[in-house]
């Protein structure tokens, strides 16, 4: 047989899908990332469930303990709400106390805190805004003064 009258060779096409599913096959620790990723999932939804169904239940048992009770849990969650409020607002009072005067501390003392430069812009833009207007009120002044001395020549 020559090779133009050789029948072309046709490839198996369930022998083509096993080689390319064996050269794209994870190697062992891909697939022991995966098993691990399955494992946890399990463990997370049974756990979830769990703690759903323990919670339904423990609503059906207690509510009609909470019910009966409720004229105490109202007030007393309401006195709990207004006492954490005001403990973590004054904690969070105070350390801004403590961290603005650290950082007054630092900048009067002259170790350049964080934005004691824009401070510093602040304090120079202040500065010539109110010159400018002590300037301007200046001439002005002069200027109200003379047509008063204008309108009024005796005054």
């Amino acid at each position: 047989m020559t090779d133009r009258h050789r029948q072309p060779t046709r490839t198996n096409p369930i022998a083509t899908f096993l080689s390319n599913l064996q050269t794209h096959s994870p190697n062992s620790t891909q697939m022991l990332g995966i098993l691990t990723l399955i494992i946890t999932v399990a463990i997370l939804l049974i756990l979830s469930g769990i703690t759903l169904t323990a919670t339904v239940l423990a609503l059906i048992f207690f509510s009609p303990i909470i019910l009966i009770s409720s004229p105490v849990w109202i007030p007393l969650a309401i006195f709990l709400f207004v006492a954490i409020a005001s403990v973590l607002g004054l904690c969070g009072v105070g350390f801004s106390v403590v961290a603005g005067g650290s950082w007054m501390y630092k900048y009067f003392r002259g170790m350049n805190p964080p934005g004691a430069g824009r401070v510093e812009y602040a304090r120079s833009r202040i500065v010539d805004t109110a010159s400018n207007v002590k300037d301007y009120a200046k001439e002005y002044g002069g200027y109200l003064q003379r047509k008063v001395k204008d309108a009024a020549p005796g005054a």
